[in-house]
């Protein structure tokens, strides 16, 4: 079942034109990835499906229902969950009020609870009393994650998840948004990171100059070096 469609969609900032007739599709279930280098127009493509920065023309529908012109804040009630690159956590409200907060009632047989959280983000039960802005940059991005999820979406948009991570916090992002697409998280993520999309990943769509010019798995990407090399600068 497709869940999100978007269709030639051309965007602008100002007189800008950043992209240009971008296509995609998201299954339910699947983890889907956004690549390409930075100014390729994965944060672009994101925030317009998010209504943030709305397509000029083209066409972006949800669950069959056409959403290009709705504002964000109803594109979100339609059950779209965005996580943006940069947290935008409460910084001065606790870990557990930061998730509180963003707690919506859902229509969804197995909802999203404080308690189903603390047991995939242990470290957030640990530091629930902790106001946000001490926690660690891996712990922010995981508790922005969390937060989404309160709001029980049917699709999670995320936003360079790993970007300034550390290796090691890197791996254990990965390991939650795995356990997120074992649970039936559908996920749409913009990323840099090869190896994430080579974990978790079920198909990949690179990007270049606004453009989308390259689809397929991370086992085919990984045999495509004129790929590697024209969206993503790397042979390896």
């Amino acid at each position: 079942m497709m869940l999100l469609e978007v269709n030639d969609i051309h965007t602008f900032y100002g007189m800008s034109h950043i992209l240009f007739g971008v296509s995609l599709h998201v299954n339910k279930g699947e983890c889907v990835f956004l690549m390409g280098r930075n100014g390729a127009g994965k944060t672009t493509t994101l925030r317009s499906i998010m209504g943030l920065t709305q397509a000029r023309s083209g066409s972006i529908k949800f669950k069959g229902n056409d959403i290009t012109k709705l504002p964000s804040f109803k594109i979100a009630r339609t059950g779209i969950g965005f996580v943006p690159d940069d947290r935008r956590i409460f910084s001065e409200l606790t870990t557990k009020e930061n998730l509180e907060i963003a707690i919506r009632e859902s229509d969804a047989s197995s909802k999203w609870t404080l308690e189903r959280i603390s047991s995939l983000f242990p470290v957030l039960s640990e530091r629930q009393n902790q106001d946000g802005i001490t926690l660690s940059g891996g712990e922010q991005q995981m508790l922005t994650i969390a937060r989404t999820l309160m709001g029980n979406p049917k699709l999670l948009l995320l936003d360079e998840p790993t970007e300034g991570l550390a290796p090691l916090v890197v791996k254990a992002v990965v390991d939650q948004l795995e356990v997120l697409k074992e649970e039936g998280v559908t996920m749409l993520i913009a990323e840099h990171s090869m190896l994430a999309f080579s974990l978790i990943g079920d198909r990949g769509y690179l990007m270049e100059k606004g453009q989308i010019g390259w689809e397929g798995t991370a086992e085919q990407l990984d045999k495509d070096e004129a790929a590697k090399i024209k969206y993503m600068g790397v042979t390896a």
